[in-house]
């Protein structure tokens, strides 16, 4: 049986370093595309479209799908909302297809479109549920944090620590970054919050009065739904 390694990428800007052809990637941005990605496609939306840009957002605009486009934290004007969770309700996005092109999270994607075996996409929304499924894959992971322009970020290491600490029985090979995420976690674990005020994007965050965006990011396992990146559009796993 395959001996299955864990490893954390803690910038996309490392991404080159990592042979993912035939690894899973999860793809990783708390503050808040994954988080919204997942709330999305568990209430119901029938596709999201990462695009790179925001001029590619415009190549969608006849096509009747929901246009979101975040730029540095905050919503692109002429566009249907950003990437906050709230903008992600059934309600708005039940049976639709959103386009969805943001700072961080969808750059992240791209890359890892272009040389994983596979892309699905985590969040604390839906950590258990991605993680009991990683277990049952026969493949190594690379757990990819988006950071923030390149640099790495706390939120997202958090997350891949989680991860990390509720496989670690499930495979045998884990890097460095592994254990610092880990590490990391398990200092932060019982009051995420707190631990992030001490992040450089949380204060871009309060500044911009997204609080209660931050605080549903970082709810645990409200979620079962793990998109999956078939094509250019991430959809619910169960629905392939």
């Amino acid at each position: 049986m395959h001996k299955k390694s864990i490893e954390v990428c803690l910038t996309p800007a490392l991404l080159n370093l990592y042979d993912i052809k035939e690894s899973v990637v999860v793809v990783i941005d708390i503050l808040r595309a994954t988080s919204s990605i997942v709330y999305g496609i568990d209430n119901g939306a029938k596709a999201i479209i990462p695009v790179a840009h925001v001029e590619d957002c415009l190549n969608y605009a006849d096509k009747g799908y929901l246009l979101a486009a975040e730029r540095n934290g905050e919503v692109v004007a002429g566009y249907d909302f950003g990437n906050s969770p709230f903008s992600y309700v059934g309600e708005k996005v039940k049976d639709k297809t959103v386009v969805l092109t943001t700072t961080n999270g969808t750059k992240a994607l791209h890359m890892a479109q272009a040389q994983a075996y596979q892309v699905v996409i985590g969040s604390f929304l839906n950590l258990k549920a991605i993680c009991n499924w990683l277990k049952t894959q026969e493949r190594d992971v690379l757990l990819l944090c988006a950071g923030w322009k390149d640099k790495f970020n706390l939120e997202d290491t958090l997350f891949a620590g989680a991860v990390v600490n509720e496989l670690r029985k499930d495979f045998t090979h884990f890097d460095d970054s592994c254990i610092a995420a880990e590490d990391l976690y398990l200092l932060a674990k019982d009051d995420l919050r707190n631990y992030l005020h001490k992040s450089s994007h949380s204060h871009r965050l309060a500044e911009l009065n997204i609080e209660e965006d931050v605080q549903f990011c970082l709810q645990l396992n409200i979620c079962e739904a793990i998109p999956i990146l078939v094509g250019d559009a991430l959809v619910a796993l169960k629905a392939i």
